[in-house]
């Protein structure tokens, strides 16, 4: 496996691929010395070295000694961009698969077509913000592929093409982070896959299961000293795909429960479609308004009063007012006086028009011209979520937070920054200033809001944020981006220690992110990861034929607790399966039933044609896919 990357995901996904699924694993980094080393993802290269030295020791030590022949090597090359000649020394034309995961597009489509060149056969897993250009450069690099090896069955081909996005797979976590009752979400065919977080049942009371428990909670979530802020395990640590009878021994512990919905998504509300240009109100307010109807009205006695005098036909009459009105008419002279009565009074209702019409025209103006701005915070505004950060990440939790229709206030120090353009599109609220400085979280209204969302890249910058806003408002819900798990760890204690009723939340986009990279890796469709505190659970669609411990089994035989479990079934033929489970429906089939069928029963015996979405721990997926030492299969 080769990871290109110039960034802490990177890193991650080295770790992943190492320590999880025990694969021989040459990462192409940047100098240690590249850049200023201020930013997080700088850190984390530079320490890459003494961070995989730790970690390959830790792996010897829980397989019990083992020889350092019997653990996969780790290789580093240091090199400024992935060109064709790195890429080479990296060892791409015998790789299995590779990941470009530099934080610059462009970057990473040129490795793409340099490596697609150096071995048809590759597995290719890129990381691109732009969607729309990464379904066209994967179509193009699988026909390249296919193309550069006609002889081989399409079928049989093991290269394929896998772009994916850290924002897209990490926004619905940390989300669903900032706002009690949200719930985590994973697409699944055009359906909705929710892990709802649910409170420990009262005594006597029966706890719904759902379509089955994704997890059971940390014991120590309410312990200021507790674990449940880590990733690391212990007592109190959430125990991931537990069985019946754990999940009714358990007292005291909430739950996550699998939950399905029959659509995509909330629809968006209308007042949101109508941010798309000015409100009618606001480019013709009330007096505007009343003006306008007093001068069409006296038009129209002026008209009628016309007619009546002359006996002409009315539409003459209507027109020959008009004309007196705008002052183009011909001089009533030699008309009869009652004519000529009515065009003078039409002439000064004229004048009076005049005013009314520029005033009308510079409203809309000034409106037209604030609908392009950003707009600020409402006074009344409360119960929102202030968004810190409008990067890469930021922008993608706040499309997820509009499509929950949850208010938000974003605040952002860059006014070029790539989510202010989303924010005015959405309509959304932002405070452009140093968060750091004093006013700035009072002009968001966080002394009135529901939750703080910090996702800056500094993680200095997120706990300030935090720690200020706290002091503003005690109670607050917090969730902070933090990279170290460490750091996160003794904030989180901290945190809980002074305020034990406020609820506090750490997430790393890498550690959201690496999971389902490493996966698409393996050469396994991810459609998701879900946070379960700091632990992630996957879900992943596989092909039964490729799963020796699932073939000829029984649903409930091929589940294994804090590993795996089978979730839902393909009941689409395999010749009309859809490729990609994780991306949206076309138009044209949205209104076809989906072909996943869940809550399968428990005797349902697995054939090799079927394929599954199951629900798997990191360790689990590795040992499922037989990357790690197990049982017999």
């Amino acid at each position: 496996m080769i990871v290109c990357g110039d960034d802490v995901l990177a890193v991650r996904l080295g770790t992943e691929l190492h320590e999880v699924y025990r694969e021989r694993v040459t990462l192409v980094v940047p100098p240690a010395d590249a850049g200023d080393g201020t930013h997080d993802g700088r850190r984390g290269l530079v320490r890459i070295s003494a961070f995989l030295g730790r970690m390959t020791a830790a792996m010897g030590r829980a397989d019990g000694g083992a020889a350092a022949g019997d653990t996969p090597a780790v290789r580093e090359i240091e090199a400024a961009e992935p060109t064709e000649d790195v890429l080479r020394q990296a060892g791409a034309a015998e790789a299995a698969a590779m990941a470009l995961v530099h934080e610059d597009d462009e970057t990473n489509i040129r490795a793409a077509l340099a490596a697609r060149r150096l071995n048809p056969r590759l597995r290719l897993v890129i990381r691109l913000y732009n969607r729309k250009l990464g379904l066209r450069l994967a179509d193009l690099l699988d026909q390249a592929a296919a193309v550069a090896l006609p002889g081989l069955d399409p079928a049989g081909l093991d290269a394929s093409t896998i772009v994916l996005s850290d924002a897209d797979t990490a926004a619905p976590a940390l989300a669903a982070t900032a706002v009690a009752g949200t719930r985590k979400v994973v697409a699944a065919d055009g359906l909705l896959l929710r892990a709802a977080e649910r409170p420990p049942p009262a005594p006597g009371e029966i706890a719904d299961p759902g379509l089955c428990t994704l997890a059971l909670l940390s014991a120590t979530a309410q312990d200021p000293a507790g674990d449940e802020g880590s990733d690391r395990s212990g007592a109190g640590a959430p125990l991931l795909l537990p069985d019946d009878a754990e999940v009714a021994a358990a007292t005291g512990r909430g739950t996550v429960v699998l939950e399905t919905v029959a659509h995509a998504g909330p629809p968006l509300p209308p007042r949101r479609l109508a941010r798309r240009g000015a409100p009618l109100a606001d480019i013709f307010p009330g007096r505007l308004r009343w003006a306008l109807a007093g001068v069409g009205a006296a038009g129209c006695v002026l008209a009628v009063a016309l007619w009546w005098t002359t006996g002409g036909h009315p539409l003459n009459a209507a027109y020959l007012t008009l004309l007196d009105l705008f002052s183009i008419g011909d001089p009533a002279v030699g008309e009869p006086v009652a004519r000529q009565t009515l065009q003078l009074v039409a002439g000064l209702v004229g004048l009076a028009l005049l005013p009314i019409l520029v005033a009308g025209a510079l409203q809309a103006l000034g409106t037209f011209r604030g609908s392009a701005a950003l707009p600020r915070p409402p006074r009344g505004l409360s119960g929102h979520v202030v968004l810190l950060g409008l990067g890469k990440i930021g922008t993608r939790v706040l499309t997820q937070l509009r499509e929950l229709d949850i208010p938000v206030v974003c605040v952002e120090e860059d006014p070029e920054a790539r989510g202010i353009a989303t924010a005015r599109r959405l309509g959304v609220p932002v405070v452009l200033g140093d968060v750091t400085q004093e006013g700035v979280l009072e002009s968001a209204k966080i002394h009135r809001a529901q939750a703080l969302l910090a996702v800056t890249s500094a993680d200095a910058t997120n706990l300030e944020a935090a720690l200020y806003a706290r002091s503003v408002q005690p109670d607050l819900r917090v969730s902070l981006r933090i990279y170290d798990d460490d750091f996160a760890t003794a904030v989180y204690r901290t945190l809980r220690a002074a305020h034990p009723g406020a609820l506090t939340r750490s997430r790393s986009v890498s550690t959201l992110a690496a999971p389902a990279f490493a996966g698409a890796m393996m050469g396994r469709q991810i459609l998701g990861a879900v946070p379960v505190e700091r632990r992630v659970l996957l879900f992943a669609a596989v092909e039964v034929s490729a799963l020796p411990r699932f073939e000829g089994r029984t649903v409930a035989e091929a589940y294994r607790r804090d590993a795996w479990r089978v979730v839902a079934l393909d009941t689409a033929e395999p010749e009309d399966r859809r490729t990609d489970l994780a991306a949206p429906r076309p138009a044209e089939e949205r209104s076809r039933s989906a072909g996943l069928l869940w809550n399968v029963h428990p005797g349902y015996v697995l054939r090799p044609r079927d394929r599954v979405v199951v629900a798997a721990t990191r360790q689990g997926l590795a040992e499922l896919l037989g990357r790690r030492p197990g049982d017999a299969r």
